[in-house]
């Protein structure tokens, strides 16, 4: 990245890239977050729907071409203006081990889940990736753990601490989490719609270009500029809660 670029990036989202994180190869960092974004990661992400199981039983999702609108939605209104944009502030915050604005931004990110089942999602994915950070030997002890994250953190600041840890730029931590977001949504269509994996693949070459173009967005915003617009899925996910037959947690 030459440095007139990266001077933009710095200007246009009044964010800095950490300059404290160990230093690793490309590779090695590549290879970390790969890890991370992978299905196989023993967290249990396969089990929550974020509401798009109960969107297939209302009928509001039903085939390849709702599926790819659905999630254009969620993509534009969603993570772009609430995930995308606190991961990068807090994998700045982590670099700079400012604990209270670790704090402060998983706090917000608690308060944005409108629903129970979107709340235990994000805690119980939060809880199992601090497990197993810890069997891998990647997280501090407990004692010094709360000088630096919430004890219960939330899944996406447990994100961004693994891909700090792991050496992994801003930028790519965002499409990561973009990019597992989408895979984790297309397998649980594959699960519950009559959907194949060729559709799936074509939904993804589709929203490819989106994902880019949501990180792109979500480092350009102020924070006064955050904050989920997603009624549609808080409705789903409330439905789903007493829906008669489910696959999914949420």
């Amino acid at each position: 990245m030459t440095t007139t670029t990266l001077m933009t990036i710095r200007t246009t989202m009044s964010i800095t890239m950490p300059t404290d994180v160990t230093p690793q190869s490309d590779e090695l960092a590549l290879l970390g977050l790969m890890q991370l974004v992978s299905p196989s990661l023993p967290i249990g992400a396969f089990a929550f729907s974020q509401g798009l199981e109960s969107a297939f039983e209302l009928g509001w999702v039903s085939d390849e071409a709702s599926l790819a609108d659905w999630l254009s939605g969620v993509l534009e209104d969603g993570l772009t203006r609430c995930e995308l944009p606190v991961l990068a502030r807090l994998h700045q915050a982590i670099g700079q081990g400012d604990s209270n604005t670790i704090a402060q931004w998983d706090t917000w990110l608690a308060a944005t889940r409108e629903t129970a089942e979107l709340a235990a999602e994000d805690s119980r994915l939060g809880a199992s990736l601090k497990r197993l950070l810890g069997s891998l030997n990647l997280m501090p002890s407990e004692d010094s753990l709360p000088s630096l994250l919430p004890v219960q953190s939330g899944y996406v600041t447990l994100f961004a601490y693994t891909a700090h840890t792991r050496g992994v730029s801003v930028r790519h931590t965002l499409l990561g989490f973009a990019w597992a977001w989408l895979e984790n949504q297309l397998a649980v269509a594959c699960k519950a719609l009559p959907l194949g994996h060729t559709a799936a693949q074509r939904v993804i070459e589709q929203l490819r270009p989106a994902l880019v173009g949501a990180v792109d967005q979500a480092l350009s915003l102020d924070d006064e500029e955050l904050g989920p617009v997603l009624p549609g899925l808080a409705l789903a996910s409330a439905l789903h809660e007493t829906q008669y037959s489910r696959l999914f947690r949420s």
